[in-house]
């Protein structure tokens, strides 16, 4: 079941830490030149990070049906285009 702007809302005020990895890997791509990218490779690369870099104790799972809304939480608090979008539950 997608998961719901409420959901998210939920999810993100109890795994600060994903949004701050999202931001990080986001503001790389960006000072790297490109125009746009994918938030399902920025999900992958905070996986790899907090998996295999850094082997976070914390160890958090992060579901793909937030990444609608990571994708335009960024890119309305950084004014930019960057992620590709399509219709979304995360519009609402």
């Amino acid at each position: 079941m997608k998961k719901t702007r409420k959901d998210f809302e939920r999810y993100h005020s109890e795994n600060t830490k994903v949004y701050q990895l999202f931001c990080y890997f986001a503001d790389k791509v960006r000072k790297a030149g490109f125009k746009k990218y994918s938030a399902e490779a920025i999900f992958n690369q905070i996986r790899w990070y907090t998996d295999v870099e850094t082997q976070d104790a914390e160890g958090f799972k992060i579901n793909n049906d937030y990444k609608p809304y990571y994708s335009r939480k960024y890119m309305e608090e950084h004014n930019c285009d960057l992620f590709y979008t399509r219709k979304s539950i995360a519009d609402n």
